[in-house]
């Protein structure tokens, strides 16, 4: 995306509530949008309760043009799209959060200016309002309740805008920069564990032990660890069976058995 680019503006058309245009404000905040474009808010405009709802994300509320009619506030956009959960009558393309963000991302990085609408809190978008758009957002949503608040439809949208925006590839963790220690290695911190846990009395009943024994080799396996933290899970062993040692060595000059409780 070229530096001259200009991001995706937000069209809230007919807004009723100070507290969601505000909580609109931070989500775009998040997610790098700041043109938010307002259309006959029902209480006007400015509304002083709609700035403690964006908890610092003041620039798209302080920045906020508003307009009488949806036809001035588009007029200058190359590509908007309409957000509703009911396409209604209006033949034009569905699209995902994703494939939408897929075409803006596109038409922006040519120089065109675009936007995302979306409707009142009551009712949302009219056709007639639908109608002048080319294209239409629907959020995949469960049918049991279809309901989003207007802040969490601009979220997702945003969202997908924002992963074109920083389009690269997904960083995989690596579990380790050197490589996994040999099976040598930990068959050696296998044992040594085992044998310290079964002096310890851990295995109880005994019959479960085969079990037991697998519980505890599973998560160590499943970490690849490498020789260094081998020897550093040895040495912690090591550790505590010496500190163990000591504690039945105070208990053994006193004539107190450690044994194993059953």
């Amino acid at each position: 995306m070229s530096p001259s680019s200009v991001p995706p503006c937000v069209i809230l058309n007919e807004p009723q509530l100070a507290e969601n245009i505000g909580a609109v404000a931070r989500v775009m905040a998040n997610f790098g949008l700041s043109d938010l474009r307002l259309v006959r808010p029902r209480d006007g405009w400015p509304q002083e309760r709609a700035w403690p709802s964006a908890s610092g994300a003041d620039w798209p509320l302080d920045n906020a043009k508003v307009f009488d009619t949806l036809e001035a506030a588009i007029a200058d956009l190359k590509l908007v799209f309409a957000t509703t959960a009911r396409p209604r009558e209006t033949r034009l393309p569905v699209l995902t959060p994703r494939e939408a963000a897929a075409q803006l991302s596109a038409d922006v990085a040519l120089g065109r200016a675009v936007g995302l609408l979306f409707g009142g809190e009551r009712a949302g978008l009219e056709t007639d309002d639908i109608a002048l758009c080319q294209g239409i957002v629907s959020i995949p949503i469960d049918a049991r309740f279809r309901s989003l608040n207007l802040a969490q439809a601009v979220s997702i949208t945003a969202y997908e805008w924002k992963m074109t925006v920083d389009d690269r590839p997904w960083v995989k963790f690596e579990q380790n920069v050197e490589d996994p220690a040999d099976q040598s290695s930990l068959l050696g911190l296998y044992g040594q564990l085992e044998d310290e846990l079964e002096k310890a009395g851990f295995y109880h009943p005994p019959e479960k032990k085969p079990s037991m024994v697998r519980n505890l080799r599973a998560p160590l396996a499943r970490a690849r660890l490498t020789e260094q933290e081998v020897r550093t899970f040895r040495g912690v062993v090591t550790a505590l069976s010496r500190g163990r040692g000591r504690v039945l060595a105070k208990l053994a000059a006193k004539g107190v058995k450690d044994e194993p409780e059953t």
